[in-house]
């Protein structure tokens, strides 16, 4: 079964970024993934990790302004400097968290700015960053997120995000595929999980609707772990739902749909 990852922007969230570190520990996993981890310094998460023997999976290059409704700014051809800089920061963090892969959200299309520029922009944003991540030895991912949650998010596809990456050529850039996304969108997830498996790099989860655990809503979760064991899935899952209640009443999903112990959660 897969091996899965604490999201730490949706979970645990009653109490402060950096308390839940250790809440996921002791709720038996091993790995954490989240948002952004620039609030806090590398040291001050270092000590987190230190001390709950965590370790991240994946965090996002910074997106512009979260909190005012910014998504990312990767296809914004009048942000670019800010986009590049924001590379460098987040390669600094991911040094010296250890993190393995960063993903880019290609944000809002900003009004009045025609198809063929928002492309272009987003591509070259992709080659910078793609460069600068190969230098470090990090893999860099794009994510298309569902038009319902994020209106006006520039992707919102699986063929979308494969034909950009073709488009920018690099050998470390791989897609995100969010099940619960892909599900709004798209549909056929087995198929495009097999398909494409050599060019996703990581997988995250929620169930529909609602974008709660696995269990609560319409996704056969039993199936797609058993497909993604059967196709040779290897990376982390990202566990990036709303819990329905608190976090730690909803984890039985873990033993009664994906079929693994609680304490063995990503063994």
């Amino acid at each position: 079964m897969p091996r899965f990852a604490a999201n730490l922007s949706m979970l645990f969230t009653e109490v402060p970024f950096l308390d839940r570190f250790e809440r996921a520990a002791n709720a038996g996993f091993e790995a954490v993934e989240f948002l952004f981890p620039y609030a806090h310094t590398v040291e001050e998460i270092k000590e987190r990790l230190n001390a709950t023997g965590l370790k991240i999976v994946l965090h996002n290059l910074p997106a512009g302004d979260w909190d005012a409704g910014e998504r990312g700014i990767a296809c914004d051809p009048k942000r670019v400097d800010e986009f590049r800089a924001g590379v460098a920061k987040a390669v600094t963090y991911a040094h010296a968290l250890g993190v393995p892969q960063l993903n880019c959200l290609a944000g809002k299309a900003p009004a009045g700015v025609d198809a063929a520029t928002l492309r272009r922009t987003f591509v070259e944003n992709l080659r910078f960053a793609a460069a600068a991540l190969k230098t470090a030895d990090l893999r860099l991912l794009i994510e298309p997120i569902n038009p319902f949650d994020i209106p006006g998010f520039y992707l919102n596809r699986t063929d979308e995000a494969l034909s950009i990456l073709d488009e920018v050529g690099a050998d470390n850039a791989f897609v995100q595929y969010d099940i619960y996304h892909a599900q709004r969108t798209e549909g056929e997830l087995a198929n495009t999980l097999q398909k494409n498996l050599a060019r996703i790099a990581h997988v995250q989860l929620a169930d529909n609707p609602g974008r709660n655990e696995p269990g609560t809503g319409e996704i056969n979760y039993p199936f797609l772990f058993a497909h993604l064991d059967r196709i040779g899935y290897t990376g982390w899952v990202g566990c990036e739902y709303k819990p329905a209640r608190d976090t730690e009443s909803g984890l039985g999903w873990i033993e009664t749909v994906a079929g693994q112990k609680k304490a063995a959660v990503a063994a």
